[in-house]
């Protein structure tokens, strides 16, 4: 019986041991994805070209504070309406990339854009330009682009331009035209506690401009910000005279 007792013992030991390894690992995961950072894959192509279908993104969800959106396996979901609060010390500036919650989509979802207006600017869309507070934001045409979209034969032919925000905020955009959807909007002011986002891709990009879009989006429902790309599963053959995506991964957006 000693024998068998010992050996029991030893097992036991062994099970507890491994439970708590683990139990610190999940405990380092579940703190490291809550209040530090977590990995985010893009599904569509609304911000071409700074980013690509399949695509994981990196976010810090320190960037702006936290709140129920930060928590991790969608536990903050389950908490009353009343926790839908914000603890922040930073909010998003014009130029950055967010993710957040889009509640307006049945079911919600995450999406990622890029914030171009916050609280007292006002937007307008001219025949493709965007304005803030009345001013153009000046874009520089950079080339004309071939490519094949996301799962399609098709060639899709956009102008790619630099387009400058205000404080020298310099990102890349798409048009296919300047006379597409969305391609004339606004004017809107920018309400307190809400920013205002567009996707780099603007002419394949349901944003704050879209009918059935985000609208406004709520500073509580900003999960984090998007510094980078870690790593991506979109591929692309090589074909003359279209473009072919490369060199994003650990760059800044």
């Amino acid at each position: 019986m000693s024998i068998f007792s010992d050996l029991f013992q030893s097992h036991k030991e062994d099970v507890i041991d491994t439970a708590r390894f683990f139990g610190g690992v999940a405990a380092v995961w579940f703190g490291l994805v809550t209040f530090g950072f977590a990995a985010f894959h893009i599904p569509s192509e609304s911000m071409q070209p700074s980013l690509e279908v399949g695509d994981r993104v990196l976010v810090s969800k320190w960037a702006y504070g936290y709140s129920r959106h930060s928590l991790p396996l969608g536990l903050g979901y389950a908490l009353p309406d009343s926790w839908n609060g914000r603890l922040a010390w930073h909010e998003p500036q014009r130029g950055d990339v967010v993710v957040f919650r889009d509640e307006r989509q049945n079911p919600p979802r995450n999406l990622i854009k890029r914030v171009v207006g916050v609280a007292g600017d006002t937007i307008e869309v001219r025949e493709g330009q965007l304005y803030l507070n009345g001013n153009i934001a000046p874009r520089e045409l950079v080339e004309v682009r071939n490519y094949r979209p996301h799962n399609s034969n098709d060639v899709q032919t956009v102008s790619y331009y630099t387009e400058t925000l205000p404080g020298d905020r310099q990102h890349a955009i798409y048009e296919r035209s300047d006379d597409y959807r969305f391609d004339d909007y606004g004017p809107v002011t920018i309400q307190p506690g809400t920013v205002f986002v567009m996707g780099d891709n603007r002419d394949a990009s349901n944003d704050s401009r879209a009918p059935r879009g985000p609208g406004l989006v709520p500073l509580a429902n900003v999960v984090g910000r998007a510094e980078t790309v870690l790593f991506t599963f979109e591929s692309c053959r090589r074909e003359e005279g279209l473009y072919c995506p490369r060199g994003r991964v650990w760059r800044g957006l």
